[in-house]
């Protein structure tokens, strides 16, 4: 049995719901248990509501993803506590880092940049609105709920590809031309019953490697911040630097 501590899931609609369901039947057959098990949605009326009320230790909670992770993570975590993202969320936990690398360091200029080079996937497109670059190692359409296992389900063969590696090498790079950290990765892997998740720790720890970056490099550093799978992902560039503006650019 997979013992977890608190288990979030962001977004209570078709995803949150799904997972809900997987986590609740892979609790009673005996293969995960949790603390508690929390859906977080700003509609009380979401699709997994209903579903919660048959599930031990678990709640809705009514509130904005942001500040529900402000909030959560500012507590005290554990390797035990994870999250269980949507695929369809924003980058949360680069925006979670932004806001607390702020409050943290408020003689700074501080504030996402665009990741303007590309990793070179096949899919690899830089949002015209966020500046995060969304890239995917396949150029076909997924299986739904796809754990991504060794042997990819699509082409019948070995994956042959590990997203992480190709975000670590492309900050490498990125490090040649300005002082450059990370990445910070909050890697979704698969847990139990097609349920994938991240340990909530990951969040304080993106925080100590800028705050580490910072330390090395006074003047200013960015740090790279990935939400990634095995095959898919998507990349921030947080860029800090000692004084009232933020140079324009990225990485």
């Amino acid at each position: 049995m997979i013992a977890l501590g608190e288990v979030v899931i962001i977004g209570g609609g078709c995803y949150g719901s799904f997972y809900a369901g997987q986590l609740a039947r892979a609790r009673q057959r005996g293969a995960a248990s949790w603390t508690r098990l929390c859906v977080i949605d700003r509609d009380p009326a979401c699709q997994a509501a209903p579903l919660l009320s048959e599930i031990p230790d678990s709640e809705l909670i009514v509130e904005a993803w942001g500040p529900f992770l402000d909030r959560w993570l500012g507590g005290a975590r554990t390797l035990d506590d994870q999250i269980v993202p949507s695929p369809l969320m924003p980058h949360l936990m680069a925006t979670w880092v932004e806001r607390q690398a702020r409050n943290r360091w408020p003689g700074h200029a501080i504030g996402m940049v665009p990741a303007t080079a590309e990793i070179g996937t096949p899919f690899d497109r830089l949002h015209p609105v966020d500046g995060v670059r969304y890239v995917s190692w396949a150029d076909w359409l997924c299986p739904v709920h796809c754990i991504e296992p060794a042997t990819c389900p699509v082409i019948g063969g070995p994956r042959s590809w590990e997203m992480g590696e190709s975000v670590t090498a492309w900050t490498a790079a990125r490090a040649q031309d300005r002082p450059t950290v990370g990445p910070a990765l909050f890697a979704c892997r698969h847990v139990v019953y097609g349920v994938g998740m991240y340990p909530a720790t990951r969040a304080r720890e993106a925080l100590e490697l800028l705050a580490r970056g910072l330390a090395a490099s006074p003047d200013g550093v960015d740090l790279v911040v990935a939400s990634v799978s095995a095959c898919h992902g998507a990349v921030g560039m947080l860029r800090v630097e000692a004084g009232a503006h933020i140079t324009k650019g990225g990485g």
